[in-house]
């Protein structure tokens, strides 16, 4: 009896080993070993205080209860990551963060990816369409994953994988094949960052929140007439190796002020296929999109609607939101960085 007790009591100790933890003001860490979890409690920290003021302007109060991160190093894992919380009547909390990967890769894209939708859950308390939410997030990766975004895009856009920026401005869902969003909505934060930097971008995405549409927002803060002309400005871009020359851009010349002069000094990192599709002079009828532009769109006319609801993913596997049942429980939402997924995806291509 005394050894088993004894036997059961080892195990006990075994297991609690393999667990350190680690408080910051904000967060709380649970890593394998002490140094784990105090590297990447300190980071998070500094990380939220940095993009705070980066994206805001300012730096963010303390929550009232700090989020719990659970987190997974090894040489043999994906780095991927999960952030879980709950909106509710202007509300947010119940955080929960799940992070994995090598360390170097946990440190500079996946905990900054996944700190940057807590400072927008701050800021916002309420949803963001999806493509403008990872977006975002996933401009402040490591240049090696924002390299992988560029690359994916130009495979998805040669392989009419793009998404018709009327859909994808109404998206509050996940699309079953999430990579062609998460590519060209970091293409497309990317574009719009340059023409004023985060905190104009920020500014625009809330005013479409806040009921104006759409079509009207893009021409306030980007100069663009409608989400057609500024879908095929952004293309226009992404064909010029999204390093698109002044002189020879069709884009600058339909901007008002000096929105061209910031279009040509953007410079992301290079792209393997620098060229999509034929140049602006070309005859053809090159279409990287599902589905054309809707006319009335191109004509300046608000016309998005919510998409159609889409098959949900399972769970874990990629970012998404959902309303539960009861309205009193507000509304939970999970954003995931998935960077094992893009490169399966890559792999398999």
């Amino acid at each position: 009896m005394e050894a088993r007790i004894a036997r059961a009591a080892f195990l006990a100790a075994a297991v609690l080993s393999l667990a350190a933890g680690h408080r910051t003001p904000n967060f709380v860490v649970q890593a394998a070993s002490s140094q784990v979890a105090e590297q990447v409690g300190d980071a998070a920290e500094q990380l939220r205080r940095d993009l705070a003021v980066e994206w805001l302007g300012h730096t963010m109060p303390n929550w009232t209860n700090p989020c719990p991160i659970e987190v997974k190093v090894g040489s043999n894992l994906g780095a991927g990551g999960a952030t879980t919380f709950m909106f509710d009547r202007g509300e947010v909390f119940g955080w929960q963060m799940s992070i994995q990967g090598s360390l170097e890769r946990v440190l500079d894209s996946v905990l900054p990816h996944e700190v940057t939708h807590t400072v927008f859950a701050s800021h916002f308390r309420r949803p963001l369409p999806r493509w403008a939410d990872e977006g975002a997030c996933s401009t402040v990766e490591h240049d090696s994953e924002r390299r992988k975004q560029q690359n994916a895009l130009v495979h998805y856009l040669k392989n009419r994988q793009g998404i018709p920026f009327s859909q994808m401005f109404a998206m509050m869902e996940y699309p079953r094949d999430i990579l062609p969003l998460y590519a060209q909505g970091h293409s497309l934060a990317t574009f719009l960052i340059a023409q004023g930097g985060k905190q104009k971008y920020l500014k625009f995405v809330g005013a479409g929140l806040g009921g104006k549409e759409w079509t009207r927002v893009t021409r306030e803060f980007y100069g663009f007439e409608n989400l057609g002309a500024l879908q095929n400005g952004w293309l226009d871009w992404v064909r010029h190796g999204s390093r698109l020359p002044l002189a020879a851009s069709a884009v600058a010349s339909s901007l008002k002020g000096d929105t061209g002069e910031a279009l040509a000094r953007i410079e992301p990192a290079p792209l393997e296929q620098a060229h999509v599709g034929p140049s602006p002079d070309e005859s053809s009828e090159f279409d990287p999109f599902r589905r054309p532009v809707p006319e009335a769109t191109q004509a300046g006319t608000e016309s998005l609607t919510p998409a159609k609801p889409l098959v949900p993913v399972r769970k874990g596997a990629v970012a998404r939101s959902k309303e539960p049942s009861r309205a009193a429980a507000g509304t939970e939402q999970t954003s995931v960085y998935d960077g094992r997924a893009r490169r399966r995806d890559t792999l398999r291509r």
